[in-house]
């Protein structure tokens, strides 16, 4: 039997999650809200929908009223989540959320106690755990091919779009803080970061009453004593998609902009000759990975997760929540010009 969804938000990246779900064996997609009538159009005509056999509305309450479901995916600006995953959750769905899950831990941890409740699941669409290139990644540095683990850095940068609702911050440090905690098989215990408000200085919000931040430095520092520092920024024409581990034996890096070698090891150690330390064992190892669309496998596991009733352990509302608390604590620590910031247990 296929499941019959509802998606919420038919923006860029839920069109996506539309091509996917229409064009997927398990799915049977029988409603699409919107507000903007622009994108309803645009879904439409897109994939020659049918409005006798799907409903194409502005309003949410249509949705619920008019069509039989079993899950909901929502894809709306984060400070919309809450009140929809709630609801939908009561009226006893299932539910797939865009990250971050909402904008704060209680209301993460307050979803997550009434999926369990409700004995429905909630997952959230953390599209990087999904990537097999990340999920190589993990293989590798689990396989202690790096030596002792030492440190980390990433950088995210590129010109545009620059978002109205969050900061860089927000908008952009989840994907690369998911990837390290997803490595190391930790979550950090402490985190600071700075930044710096050039374009939208007059558009405070309750996460940033300075304004909207446009570039940031973050630095994660884990339980066993690995660091990790990311640059974040939606002003550099340079854009970058990489995220390193530093091992004593040797670098992993996955880089997005190189798509025929995403996923390298640069293997190379130094060692002591009397005063000297001298580079050894240099190599450069490119590691084979499948290509897959990562969104099919966040959908695939999704309707897998729906009709067996079990929770995606690395994708679920307990994950998300330490994921929003960690961007909270950055957050915090932004507004007090950078001072490292304890996470609560």
């Amino acid at each position: 039997m296929k499941t019959r969804l509802a998606i919420l938000g038919v923006g860029r990246w839920g069109t996506h999650l539309v091509r996917n779900f229409l064009a997927h064996p398990q799915a049977e997609v029988v409603a699409i809200a919107d507000p903007f009538s622009d994108n309803l159009e645009a879904i439409q005509n897109k994939f020659s929908l049918d409005p006798q056999s799907i409903l194409l509305t502005s309003n949410w309450k249509v949705v619920k009223q008019e069509v039989d479901l079993d899950a909901v995916v929502i894809v709306t600006p984060a400070s919309t989540h809450y009140d929809l995953i709630k609801d939908a959750l009561q009226l006893g769905y299932h539910v797939l959320a865009e990250k971050p899950l909402t904008l704060d831990p209680g209301e993460c941890l307050e979803l997550t106690r009434l999926a369990q409740q409700q004995q429905r699941q909630l997952m959230i669409d953390h599209t990087y755990l999904f990537n097999s290139v990340v999920n190589q990644g993990k293989v590798t540095v689990e396989e202690r091919k790096l030596g002792k683990l030492l440190y980390g850095y990433a950088s995210r940068t590129h010109l545009g779009p620059i978002r109205q609702d969050v900061d860089a911050l927000w908008d952009l440090a989840i994907h690369d803080i998911s990837i390290f905690n997803h490595w190391l098989g930790e979550y950090p215990e402490r985190v600071q970061a700075q930044g710096q408000v050039w374009l939208q200085g007059d558009r405070p919000t309750a996460l940033s009453p300075d304004g909207l931040g446009d570039m940031v430095w973050v630095t994660l520092y884990y339980p066993s004593g690995f660091q990790a520092t990311i640059h974040l920024c939606w002003c550099n024409p340079d854009k970058q998609r990489r995220l390193c581990v530093v091992g004593s034996e040797g670098t992993l890096i996955f880089d997005e902009m190189l798509s025929d070698e995403p996923l390298v090891l640069q293997q190379g150690y130094v060692q002591q000759e009397g005063e000297k330390f001298i580079p050894q064992g240099q190599q450069k190892q490119v590691i084979p990975v499948e290509k897959a669309e990562p969104l099919k496998e966040v959908c695939d596991r999704f309707l897998d997760s729906v009709r067996t009733n079990t929770a995606c352990e690395f994708s679920s509302g307990i994950v998300a929540t330490k994921l929003v608390q960690i961007l909270t604590c950055l957050s915090d620590s932004l507004q007090e010009n950078g001072t490292v910031i304890t996470i609560s247990e």
